[in-house]
C-alpha cells in the first residue's frame, strides 16, 4: 500500500482511532503519544493488510493492540470524570450529552477487553467483524455484548 492511499484511509477513519484511543486514555500528551504510536504501528505492518476485511476493521485491531501494550507497560490505568462525545447514534438524541457521559463514564470502568468489545458494538461492527479484531469466535461476542449490557445497566444504575 502507497503512501497517499495509507493516508487517506487513516484521515477516513481518525474518529474511530480519536474514540478508541480516548476509551483508554484521558490525558492530552498520553493521547497524542498513543496515536502517534498507532499510526506508526499501523505504517509499519501496513503490508500486512490483505484486502480481506474492511481496512478499519484491520486498523481497530492494530489501535487496540497497541493501546493493550502501552496499558501494560504503565501497569497502570486510571479513570477520572473528563469525557468526550462516544458515538455519533447516541449524540442524536434528546439527553445525548447527559447521558453519552454517564455511558462513557461506565465503559471507562469496564475490563479493557470488554471496553473494546461494546466499542465495537456501539460503532456498528458485527459480532463476526467483533469477533475477528478481538481474536474470538462469534459466539463468545454474543455472550460477551449481552453480559457487558448487564453490567452497564448495573454501573448506570447507581
Amino acid at each position: 500500500m502507497d503512501e497517499q492511499r495509507f493516508m487517506a484511509y487513516i484521515r477516513e477513519n481518525q474518529g474511530l482511532l480519536n474514540k478508541l484511543i480516548g476509551l483508554y486514555a484521558n490525558d492530552p500528551e498520553e493521547k497524542k503519544d498513543l496515536y502517534q504510536e498507532v499510526l506508526y504501528q499501523s505504517w509499519h505492518g501496513r503490508q500486512s493488510y490483505r484486502n480481506e476485511a474492511k481496512f478499519s476493521t484491520w486498523l481497530y485491531r492494530v489501535c487496540l493492540n497497541t493501546i493493550l501494550t502501552h496499558k501494560r507497560k504503565q501497569k497502570i490505568v486510571t479513570y477520572t470524570d473528563d469525557v468526550e462525545p462516544l458515538a455519533p447514534a447516541i449524540q442524536h438524541q434528546a439527553l445525548a450529552t447527559e447521558d453519552s457521559k454517564r455511558l462513557y463514564q461506565a465503559i471507562r470502568r469496564l475490563a479493557e477487553s470488554d471496553r473494546a468489545i461494546i466499542s465495537l458494538h456501539l460503532d456498528g461492527y458485527d459480532n463476526g467483524e467483533i469477533g475477528t479484531i478481538v481474536g474470538i469466535s462469534t459466539g463468545n461476542v454474543a455472550v460477551k455484548i449481552h453480559r457487558i449490557k448487564d453490567q452497564l445497566t448495573k454501573l448506570l444504575k447507581h
